[in-house]
């Protein structure tokens, strides 16, 4: 994975996303009903626009069904679903209907707040209608009058799924059929952004007006220990994407925000810097300098912290000279932040940790709209 993150963004190669595999299995799955041929490959237009060819690894097929498979490839995105195969079954039905279902595999919706009803299978609106247009212009095409069950599956999906969000989201046995585009870009910062704000509208249906946003999965370990009655949909990890995140809490009239991560994201946050990937801007030794002067720091400890290496290495001098004002000041910025990248409306707690789950500090500031 280091290698392909090492890679020129320019000559990352984009993939195909489970959703355009679907359609594309679903047209020579119903060619080869139609035809009662083989069908090897499947050409079909992609949301955006652009025509694709997929090669099909299987296709079988009798008078009454047929199955076709592709094999998904994300390109140069670390995707879950990444070399899966991707199934769809079709067979004859009574009446002109097209019927559309998931089978093995594939996950079933069990909680509200998902752009899929609950109940049905998590085959999301845009792959939805895309397999569903590729089925009518098919049987158009060959002036076929009878009706037909699509079924997608994905032999993997659910030992795959185990690598996802999908169990907490309420998406129980399998993957999700997904893709507004039908290409992957790799390390898509839209993507992620799109995990974020479908978990935020999960904990909103859940009645959740309380979440915690972390920026990992060890930081959420230390949310759900430090909030245990709060529900598993309440716990998002937001990453980098900090000011986004609070963004979106505020669009969905969440009452509390508790910010959980640790010294050196949250360095970032305390001085308003809402992306806080490694490479978004360095850290500023200088800021910390003047919290640690602020939290009672000697001028000598001033001048380590000004020419030290890391976050953390300034957070251990701290806390092993004993100045815990210095995080509870530093959390107290980082909720000043989070409310002016807001513009107030939600109560925010931040709570930071070193590595091995030691709470630093914590902080509450409350600012609600006139």
């Amino acid at each position: 994975m280091k290698a392909k993150q090492e890679k020129d963004p320019k000559e990352m190669r984009s993939g195909y996303t489970t959703g355009a595999c679907a359609t594309a299995a679903t047209k020579a799955a119903l060619l080869a009903l139609i035809t009662q041929k083989s069908q090897l490959e499947a050409t079909t237009m992609l949301p955006i626009g652009k025509i694709v060819t997929f090669k099909m690894e299987s296709c079988e097929y009798t008078e009454a069904m047929a199955t076709a498979g592709t094999i998904k490839d994300a390109g140069d995105d670390p995707d879950a679903t990444h070399g899966a195969l991707i199934l769809s079954t079709v067979k004859w039905i009574e009446g002109q209907e097209i019927e559309l279902d998931g089978g093995v595999g594939v996950g079933r919706v069990t909680k509200p707040g998902l752009p899929v009803p609950v109940g049905e299978a998590a085959i999301n609106p845009v792959p939805r209608r895309t397999i569903l247009e590729v089925a009518q212009e098919v049987l158009q095409e060959y002036k076929v009058e009878r009706g037909v069950q699509i079924v997608i599956s994905v032999p993997q999906g659910e030992e795959i799924a185990k690598k996802t969000l999908n169990e907490r989201l309420g998406i129980i046995g399998g993957i999700s059929i997904l893709g507004t585009r039908g290409i992957v870009v790799p390390f898509s910062t839209s993507a992620y952004k799109a995990s974020i704000v479908q978990a935020l509208h999960v904990a909103q249906a859940s009645q959740c007006d309380h979440v915690a946003i972390t920026t990992g999965g060890r930081s959420e370990k230390y949310a759900m220990e430090l909030y245990p009655d709060l529900p598993e949909e309440a716990f998002i990890e937001m990453g980098d994407f900090v000011g986004f995140t609070l963004q979106q809490c505020k669009r969905l009239n969440l009452r509390k925000v508790t910010m959980v991560g640790m010294m050196g994201k949250f360095s970032k946050v305390a001085q308003g810097i809402m992306m806080v990937h490694s490479k978004s801007a360095p850290i500023d030794f200088g800021f910390l300098a003047q919290v640690a002067r602020e939290a009672g720091a000697p001028e000598d400890m001033l001048e380590e912290i000004r020419n030290a290496n890391t976050a953390s290495q300034v957070g251990d001098m701290m806390l092993e000279a004993g100045y815990s004002a210095f995080f509870e000041k530093l959390c107290t910025y980082c909720c000043d932040s989070g409310l002016k990248e807001v513009k107030g409306g939600l109560e925010i707690e931040t709570v930071m940790y070193t590595l091995k789950g030691q709470q630093l500090g914590r902080a509450e500031r409350n600012e609600a709209l006139d």
